[in-house]
């Protein structure tokens, strides 16, 4: 980690330093071309001074503001160097350390200097601005530079110049910048402004023109090659040590190395190259001698540790002049001590500008802002500073900010927001329900009023007919005693003459006229009388005459067509108006017998339904690899029209018989034959107007009853299918099942209790029957009902017969009045053979011809189910054994008979041993232990095999019905969900209260770390998000398998039923992280903006949520659960891995990898200046890229898209049908 920060401090040092050298360099020649400093126009050059016996080091530099004054002849830097080049105040040329101490000793002194220059005697720090360093190389001044130096305009001119090329640097460095630092600067000329841009305050810079007397500046800036230099040494130390930080100096170079070591390669000193040479500061191989008036480093720079330059401090730093501390013998605020054996060397400036952790006292403490790298201000009540501040930022209004706070506590508008949230959640979680109770409540007066309406029509209707009756009693008697008293005329009398307009005896138009009313309506009402009157002359024990015509076909005629009906109010009228005609009928008709159903069914109002007709010839079902059948040798047909009933012993296949119709049955080898209307025509091919009621009660309890019936008429019915039919339709079945009271109940679940159990097992049955079945079976829809229940269910089917409805249900034991009302019997024994099928009246004719009568108060059905079971013994007079009784049939009717049978009559293969009543039979000798494996595993492959032929087998559509489209099934699944989750907020409420202590745990526990950019607390937030929004997440679908079971295999898009699901968790999607941003950012608050977070947290959201779907969809609801949490754990901890291993590189491909990296990378953009080394050496350790933001979130949104496609397809490919 350290190698990685060390080396990206190098890039950066080299490009950002090599830019200023550039700029430097051409303040240097702007400086020479220049004629500020021209003062006097003197023809002498003030740079020759004191050449002459210079023994004590006296370079005599001159105090110029540019070196060139008066324009001479004579080139800057050949001041006094007659006899000191490269031999600074010292007889030695060698230059050796050990002279070193000796120098400096001269008691002369300048005459201009402003100070003295015996440093040797004195502990004087380096702010006296002393001409004599270390070395003993004396003072420079030759006194030029205190008119300039009093003279603030020339030095404000100097420092600007100086400063002109600064901003321009990126253009020339932009590629380097690019090619090396393009992972963490993302805007070159930004960056630069952050770090470099001094033009607010140059005071360090005019401090510094002052201390160094002017022309001393810009020698003294490291050049290209030593900023190299100094990053490759320090590659070299962090390779060879452990610790970086152990060694105290860099690798030898040309100017510090055991032979020479001058003062300036102290840390926080540095030196110039001698006046009359000239520096190409973008020499980027050579390192010029440095080794010249060395000096401390300047305010507002820094000096590194074996290099003899200086290299400007960024913005966000506070890099002062040292003082040592006796105490300890480092030279405070930093951290290098004083060199041993030299008490004339004293503490320097800055040494170090590094990483967080590393260059510490060089970034300006927290609590404090710096405006330049030499101030240093505390920051005031009501604002905050963290550390690396050059300006201080206001609090929000309700924070708590005292003087030289280091961040704003907005905990108070957390707690707001946590009340607030938290109010809401109350208010939810108690008056959820309200919202839709009155929508109900509204909907049901509606629906009171028209069936109020519908009923006084009726009753109108009723006494309509009543005073017909007494009309009707009153003309006969009339009639009667006209007969009487014309008794003896009557044979002689001949026929009279019909009058035109002279009305009947005893007929309508004979009694008084009705008032109210017009002529033509007269007339009618007349008409219709007369012949209700002539009709009962003919046939007075007929009843027709006031059954409903004259109510029915007025009725007719004032109703409107469904086209025209338009309100709520209108639609109900209807529908009740026509449920309460059939109510009429069938009082009329009193029960369902048969006469009552033709008299039913010759009734025009009874519309006929498609017709199903399902003829099955020797039908047998195998276990794949058992050989142990299911079904064997079935033959018979169901008709259209009627009710059949499936009935036999426990393990007979009563079950399976109804797969194999529908053509579920998996698994299994399927021989013989199933014609459908006479034609070898695949079941599924007509699903959309077959019905399956399954055994086990598949309903949503989290719906009423009538909006369970209300979606499936909507998602099955034909789409051209007009409004007020549809809600005939689902009238209907609500009035023929008895649910009146309970329709606007839910339905209830295990933990919320709804409506009792036979109110459920009909509504399950009126799931099927409002979408107006041809084909509908049942597997035991009686299970568990009483037997007024019952009997109520099998009048509701009977009235579905009567439009031609072809049904067939499984019994268990029925009583005798539910077995007098079906049709048609089919009784299967164990095994799967059939003992009879035919017509329910004529089984105990067919069982007494083979000497099998039922005795006297028994429920013939329970006779023979017990005998079946072997429960009850038959007589031996009989000859007949239960076992045979399969065979019976089979010869009674003339169908083949298996030769196995045959063979064994009398000793029956079949046995009860199977939970499916089957036989094994045929099996050959035992196998070993890895043949029965071996057909295990090829028995499911092939279940398995069977069920994605059955899932992706896309057969033509013979139904001839057009079901609402994709689009219009997406909105009735949406609207449905959507009061799912309205009438789940307590549980959804519940999930952000969660949520909202999540964020106020880690936001409090896990504070911002600068030097990590608080990854800590992002890494515990992609934990606890992923965690807590999966596990939520998985209700959508785990509970719900079921009910898609059931409503895929009906018909229904599976695809608008996934993307509604998905629609409404958008919500959550949504809120969810707003939710935990509320708490977690007010307590943390981190220098990224709440918006960057909130928008990686909804990637994050949308991501894991989409996982959750595959969970939820392929495993059980508890493995869903423990792999739920097991993957952001898991994955948390390999994306947070640093090096170049095979986990980093499995982690690159984890979504817990991106999520981090956004987050990190959101907050690291925030630092600058003083940062940018931290920044880069952070994003460099972790292999990040700012760029890499928005491609971060794209792949978390991406990632969110395909597991959303990969549990669609694990929905329509694993389901169980």
């Amino acid at each position: 980690m350290k190698i990685t920060m060390r080396l990206v401090t190098i890039i950066v040092l080299i490009l950002v330093l090599g830019a200023l050298i550039s700029a430097t360099h051409a303040a240097s020649d702007n400086e020479t071309e220049s004629g500020t400093g021209n003062e006097g126009n003197s023809d002498s050059t003030t740079g020759n001074e004191g050449t002459g016996n210079n023994t004590t080091g006296n370079e005599g530099t001159s105090d110029s503001t540019t070196g060139n004054e008066g324009n001479s002849d004579s080139t800057t830097g050949n001041e006094g160097n007659s006899d000191i080049t490269g031999n600074e105040g010292n007889s030695n040329s060698t230059g050796n350390d050990g002279t070193t101490g000796n120098e400096g000793n001269s008691d002369s002194t300048e005459g201009n200097s402003d100070s003295t220059g015996d440093e040797d005697n004195s502990d004087n720090s380096s702010e006296d601005d002393t001409g004599t360093d270390g070395d003993g190389s004396g003072d420079d001044g030759s006194g030029d530079f205190d008119g300039a130096s009093n003279n603030p305009a020339a030095v404000q001119i100097l420092t600007e110049v100086i400063y002109s090329r600064f901003s321009n640097f990126t253009a020339i460095f932009n590629d380097d910048i690019v090619e090396h630092l393009g992972f963490c600067i993302s805007d070159a000329d930004a960056e630069w402004d952050a770090a470099f841009n001094f033009s607010k305050n140059t005071e360090f810079l005019s401090e510094c023109l002052k201390t160094t007397r002017g022309r001393d500046v810009l020698p003294r800036l490291c050049t290209a090659a030593e900023v190299k230099f100094y990053g490759a040494s320090l590659m070299q130390i962090a390779e060879e040590s452990s610790d970086a930080k152990s060694s105290n100096y860099l690798k030898p170079n040309k100017n510090c190395n055991l032979s020479s070591w001058v003062s300036g390669c102290e840390p926080g000193w540095a030196c110039s190259v001698g006046k009359n040479k000239q520096v190409d500061l973008k020499n980027s191989k050579d390192i010029p001698n440095r080794l010249l008036n060395c000096r401390p480093c300047c305010e507002g720079f820094f000096c590194p540790h074996g290099l003899t330059c200086m290299i400007p401090c960024p913005l966000g730093s506070y890099c002062p002049l040292s003082n040592l501390n006796k105490s300890t013998g480092i030279c405070d605020p930093y951290r290098y001590q004083l060199p041993p054996g030299q008490p004339n060397h004293t503490c320097g400036g800055a040494d170090i500008w590094a990483d967080f952790l590393t260059g510490t006292e060089i970034f300006c403490s927290a609590g404090f802002y710096c405006p330049t790298t030499t101030q240093k201000i505390p920051c005031s009540r009501g604002h905050y500073c963290r550390a690396g501040s050059t300006e201080q930022t206001k609090c929000y209004q309700l924070a708590t900010c005292e003087p030289q706070t280091t961040n704003q506590n907005i905990t108070a508008y957390g707690l707001m927001f946590f009340g607030g949230i938290t109010l809401v959640l109350l208010i939810i979680y108690n008056c959820s329900g309200q919202v839709l109770s009155t929508r109900e409540r509204k909907q049901a007066k509606s629906r009171e009023a028209a069936a109020r309406s519908a009923r006084e029509t009726v009753q109108a209707r009723e006494r309509w007919k009543s005073a017909k009756d007494t009309a009707k009693k009153t003309a006969s008697g009339l009639q009667s005693q006209l007969s009487r008293t014309f008794s003896r005329k009557k044979s002689v009398r001949q026929e009279p003459l019909k009058i035109p307009g002279q009305p009947k005896p005893g007929s309508d138009a004979a009694l008084p006229p009705m008032p109210g009313g017009g002529s033509d309506q007269k007339a009618k009402k007349q008409s219709n009388l007369t012949k209700m009157l002539h009709d009962l002359e003919d046939d007075p024990d007929s009843h027709d005459g006031f059954d409903m015509d004259i109510g029915d076909k007025n009725l007719k005629k004032q109703m409107p067509k469904a086209k025209q009906l338009h309100t709520r109010s209108q639609i109900f009228k209807y529908a009740y108006g026509q449920i309460e005609k059939e109510k009429a009928m069938q009082e009329q008709n009193q029960n369902l017998t048969f006469s009552g159903v033709i008299s039913m069914a010759s009734d025009v109002e009874i519309s006929r339904r498609p017709p199903i007709e399902v003829f099955f010839q020797d039908l047998t079902l195998t276990l794949k690899g058992k050989k142990k059948h299911l079904l064997r040798s079935v033959t018979g047909k169901l008709v259209p029209g009627h009710v059949s009933a499936v009935m036999g012993p426990s393990g007979a296949g009563k079950t399976t018989f109804l797969s194999a119709l529908t053509g579920k049955a998996t698994g299994c080898i399927i021989t013989g034959s199933i014609l459908i209307n006479g034609k070898d025509e695949p079941m599924q091919s007509f699903k959309k107007i077959i019905g399956y009621v399954p055994q086990d009660d598949i309903v949503h309890g989290n719906l009423t009853v009538e909006e369970n019936l209300w979606f499936s008429a909507r998602c099955r019915l034909s789409a051209d299918l007009l409004k007020p039919e549809k809600v005939l339709v689902v009238e209907r079945v609500i009035e023929s099942l008895g649910l009146q009271a309970v329709r606007d109940s839910l339905v209830g679940t295990v933990e919320k209790r709804g409506i009792s159990g036979g109110q459920r097992k009909r509504v399950n049955v009126g799931l099927e029957m409002v979408m107006e079945p041809s084909l509908l079976i049942l597997d035991e829809p009686t299970s568990g009902l009483d037997s007024s229940s019952s009997q109520l269910l099998l009048r509701a089917l009977r009235r579905e017969a009567l439009e031609g409805v072809n049904i067939c249900m499984v019994v268990h034991q029925p009583s005798y009045t539910l077995f007098k009302m079906f049709d048609d019997l089919i009784l299967l024994a164990k095994g799967g053979l059939t003992v009879y099928h035919g017509s329910a009246k004529k089984v105990e004719e067919y069982f007494a011809g083979i000497g099998i009568n039922v005795p006297e108060r028994m429920n013939p059905p329970d006779y023979f189910i017990d005998i079946l079971e072997g429960i009850v013994k038959l007589n031996a007079s009989s000859g007949v054994k239960y076992k045979e009784l399969p065979l019976r049939w089979m010869l009674h009717n003339g169908y083949p008979v298996p030769p196995d049978m045959l063979d064994s009559a009398g000793m029956p293969s079949v046995t009860g041993d199977s939970a499916h009543g089957g036989n094994p039979a045929a099996t050959g000798p035992d196998q070993s232990f890895a043949g029965d494996l071996w057909q295990d595993v090829k028995y499911n492959v092939g279940q398995k095999k069977d069920h994605l032929r059955l899932n992706f087998n896309k057969l033509q559509d013979l139904s001839n019905r057009k079901t609402p489209s994709v689009f219009q099934q997406y909105r009735y699944f949406v609207g449905r969900v959507g009061k799912q989750r309205l009438r789940e907020a307590r549980m959804q409420a519940v999930d952000y209260l969660i949520l909202l202590l999540a964020g106020i745990c880690l936001g409090t526990l896990a504070k911002v770390s600068d030097e990590t950019f608080g990854s800590t607390g992002y890494l515990y937030t992609v934990i606890a998000v992923s965690l807590l929004c999966k596990i939520s997440a998985l209700r959508s679908f785990s509970l719900d398998k079921l009910h898609y079971w059931r409503e895929s295999a009906s018909g229904m898009s599976s695809l608008a039923y996934f993307l509604a699901k998905d629609t409404i968790d958008h919500f959550n999607t949504v809120v969810k992280p707003a939710v935990y941003l509320s708490m977690f950012y007010f307590f943390n608050n981190p220098r990224s903006s709440i918006f960057d977070n909130y928008f990686v947290l909804i990637s994050l959201v949308y991501c894991v949520t989409g996982i959750a779907y595959i969970l939820a969809i392929y495993f059980e609801p508890g493995p869903a659960q423990l792999w739920s949490v097991l993957l952001p754990v898991v994955l948390s901890l390999i994306a947070n891995q640093d090096g170049d291993t095979f986990v980093t590189t499995i982690g690159d491909f984890c979504y817990t990898k991106w999520a981090l990296e956004a987050f990190l990378l959101a907050n690291a953009k925030r630092y600058s200046g003083v940062w940018l080394i931290q920044r880069c050496g952070s994003l460099k350790i972790k292999d990040y890229q700012l760029e890499d933001w928005y491609p971060s979130l794209a792949y978390l949104i991406a990632t969110g898209i395909a597991s959303r496609g990969l549990a669609f397809f694990c929905l329509v490919t694993f389901q169980k049908k």
